[in-house]
């Protein structure tokens, strides 16, 4: 066995970081499903995402960084005992893939009447929402944002493993980190920091702006607030950890107890005002939504359009809603 490898059992330790494993894949389930099943990601702010992204994905570099010299145990060890001393690295790769597949739904299943600029037409049949090819800015915002998360990570990835490879002298178990090595990782440690303590701030902006839940799940939340506070404990008990490890999690915990206290006073307050979690009167039908391309400079989006209304001004039963149009040549 290598030097350094004879790192003690910890039946506590090993136990609690495998039922937080299985806690943050249940604890993500209820939102992943809530946009699925409503089919929008309408009442998430693009920024928060993007900031969870990539405060997750960088603590688990952080991670991976600060655990690289006990990772070399495994080559002298079983692969249940690999499994033990990495399970640290196992439960942030986890908590990245659930959050960012937040992200992912909320791009694929975001509101087609929110990408394109349009404004509501009254018709004979109730009102139309007509659209123009004009992306909404927070749609341009969010396609921005995916990219730079994707971005992000794939090049702290490819740092991370330079600057591992490279490492003089290499890490090794038991044995202080490099220099440059744990001045990575620490960079990685405050970057997730960072983000983690203002993730929350645009989506608590966003969502008291709104005063309506949207698509965030409170289930989510409600197992999530505390399951913070096992987080920070497993990971502060992990070998080969310090602060910068954990004080990601222990700020996002007590923030997203804001949030969730304030998801739950609007909830009250739509239970009240008789509407949905998308501001929509309970029962009542959204506006019809017409899929058309009108040009920028087209006089269709600041003239208001009847059922049945043609070019001269006559109108019958048989006449379109809206007409077709050539794109010009």
């Amino acid at each position: 066995m290598q030097d350094g490898c004879d790192i003690e059992h910890d039946w506590f330790t090993a136990s609690l970081t495998f039922g937080l494993c299985v806690g943050l894949v249940v604890s993500y389930l209820p939102q992943h499903l809530r946009i699925i099943q409503t089919k929008s990601s309408e009442g998430l702010s693009p920024l928060y995402l993007l900031l969870g992204t990539v405060s997750a994905g960088s603590a688990v570099l952080n991670m991976l960084t600060m655990q690289s010299g006990v990772l070399k145990c495994c080559s002298s060890l079983g692969a249940a005992r690999c499994l033990e001393i990495s399970a640290g690295i196992v439960q942030l790769s986890i908590q990245w893939v659930c959050f960012t597949l937040v992200f992912v739904l909320y791009m694929i299943y975001y509101p087609q009447h929110l990408k394109h600029e349009g404004i509501s037409l009254p018709t004979d049949s109730g009102p139309v929402i007509v659209k123009s090819p004009t992306l909404t800015p927070e749609w341009r915002l969010s396609i921005v944002f995916s990219w730079l998360a994707a971005a992000h990570f794939l090049l702290s990835l490819f740092i991370t493993l330079i600057v591992l490879v490279t490492a003089v002298p290499s890490p090794a178990p038991g044995e202080p980190l490099p220099p440059l090595v744990y001045s990575w990782a620490k960079f990685l440690g405050v970057s997730a920091a960072l983000c983690a303590s203002v993730q929350y701030a645009p989506q608590l902006l966003h969502t008291y702006r709104t005063k309506l839940v949207g698509a965030l799940s409170i289930p989510m939340m409600c197992i999530q607030t505390p399951g913070g506070v096992l987080m920070v404990l497993s990971i502060v008990l992990r070998p080969g950890t310090n602060w910068t490890s954990w004080i990601t999690f222990a700020v996002a915990a007590v923030l997203q107890g804001l949030l969730l206290t304030m998801c739950i006073f609007w909830k009250i307050r739509q239970n009240r005002l008789g509407i949905d979690d998308f501001g929509v009167p309970l029962g009542q039908q959204p506006p019809h939504e017409v899929e058309v391309v009108i040009p920028v400079d087209s006089d269709v989006l600041s003239t208001p359009v009847l059922a049945g209304e043609v070019a001269d001004g006559s109108s019958d039963e048989r006449t379109p809603l809206l007409r077709s149009q050539s794109k010009p040549r």
